[in-house]
């Protein structure tokens, strides 16, 4: 259903629950980017009106989805930790070129969105089956659904705005530059990375 060239080892997960407190500090990071993009959305691209009103549910739900990750911090005796780099997304936002029309632009965000969102869902769906933590697992199964809509949200958007098989050849490229970017990750208790 995602789509994804290259699935994630399992094995990744064995690196999770190692450091739980990293994951759920980069998840909240995650969550509050999310929030920011769909908030960049809105203020970048105020006249897609269809879009402004998915994107303002959007900040809503994954604010909502921060908040969740924050008190799992705050159950353990935790603190949120700093913000980190997000080597999967700065590589991932090196794919297409710079310029063209606003549609373009919009497009190529859509897009972007759609595939980090689809990344999040894959890797929700690992931990929700592999965690030993039951309470945990069960958290991310909650989650994974979400991210699964997300996903399928921006991407019909991108086919809504962009002409269908160009927009659909896009998508295909970005999957195959993805899954390259893929190889090299994996080894951190990051969400993407």
């Amino acid at each position: 259903m995602l789509g994804l060239k290259l699935p994630t080892d399992p094995r990744w997960v064995n690196i999770v629950e190692k450091n739980i407190e990293e994951i759920l500090t980069d998840h909240a990071f995650c969550e509050q980017k999310a929030a920011s993009t769909a908030i960049s959305l809105i203020v970048s691209f105020p006249e897609y009106t269809e879009l402004v009103k998915e994107m303002t549910k959007l900040v809503k739900e994954e604010i909502s989805h921060f908040k969740m990750v924050h008190d799992k911090i705050i159950e353990r005796g935790w603190v949120l930790g700093r913000d980190r780099k997000d080597e999967y997304v700065n590589k991932l936002l090196t794919f297409f070129p710079k310029g063209g029309s606003r549609t373009t632009h919009l497009v190529h965000r859509l897009l972007y969105a759609a595939l980090i969102e689809a990344r999040s869902c894959e890797r929700f769906k690992l931990l929700s089956e592999e965690l030993e933590e039951k309470e945990l697992a069960d958290f991310y199964r909650s989650l994974m659904v979400s991210e699964a809509n997300h996903y399928t949200m921006f991407l019909n958007f991108a086919r809504k705005y962009g002409e269908r098989e160009e927009v659909d050849k896009k998508w295909q490229d970005l999957l195959v530059f993805e899954a390259e970017i893929m190889k090299d990750l994996g080894k951190k208790e990051t969400i993407h990375g």
